[in-house]
């Protein structure tokens, strides 16, 4: 408000986004606000504006962005734009519990150099499949990123999701790696996808009796 020279005014936020699962709601909250503000005052805002905002209150994702990006979370700051994701359904399960933004950054420390580099190599494989529709490659990188994460925030049933993508004949496992949330993708667009949606949904569901199906480019039914 001050930044923009006005005054006054009460802002409602609603939002279908739980928080502190790793679904990126309290940046999805800090940019619908910003936006929300100037829309509401007939003014505009960089976004570059919104990410100096942002880097002054919490670690943020870059939900601002259209599209799949590399984005510096604690300096709120892009690195690459890295195109459109594919049909894909993620079937997901909570383990519970919720994840601070603040706390869980002041207690991740820095990644070592051998992690950073491993991350970097699949920055760089992400940066061909994306682009690429590569299905296959990107359900390899969200494997190979959630193993690599487990060392840092374990998640109780990385291994039973594991075997459950295999038993499917899934892409692979995707975490939320500041939050609760873990999933497998399937291809939407595979003929055999209603089937392999109905095996998915039998195997985890043990595991959590209400898993969500969510879709690229249109979000969680």
């Amino acid at each position: 408000m001050v930044a923009l020279g006005a005054s006054g005014g009460i802002l409602l936020l609603q939002s279908e986004l739980p928080e502190g699962k790793g679904l990126a709601s309290s940046s999805a909250d800090l940019v619908a606000a910003a936006r929300s503000i100037a829309r509401c005052f007939k003014r505009t805002v960089r976004t570059s504006f919104v990410e100096k905002l942002m880097a002054e209150i919490e670690p943020s994702d870059g939900v601002m962005y259209p599209g799949v990006v590399a984005y510096q979370q604690r300096a709120c700051s892009l690195l690459s734009f890295l195109g459109q994701m594919p049909p894909l359904a993620i079937v997901g399960i909570d383990e519970g519990g919720t994840v601070e933004t603040v706390d869980y950054d002041q207690r991740r420390g820095e990644i070592s150099a051998s992690h950073r580099a491993e991350y970097q190599i699949l920055l760089d494989h992400a940066r061909i499949a994306i682009p690429r529709g590569d299905t296959a490659a990107i359900g390899r990188i969200a494997t190979a990123s959630a193993r690599l994460h487990q060392e840092r925030v374990p998640k109780e049933h990385l291994n039973s999701m594991l075997k459950a993508s295999e038993a499917t004949d899934a892409l692979g496992v995707i975490v939320a790696h500041s939050g609760t949330m873990i999933g497998i993708l399937l291809d939407r667009m595979a003929a055999d996808f209603p089937r392999k949606l109905r095996s998915l949904l039998a195997h985890v569901s043990p595991l959590d009796n209400s898993p969500k199906i969510y879709l690229t480019m249109t979000g969680c039914r």
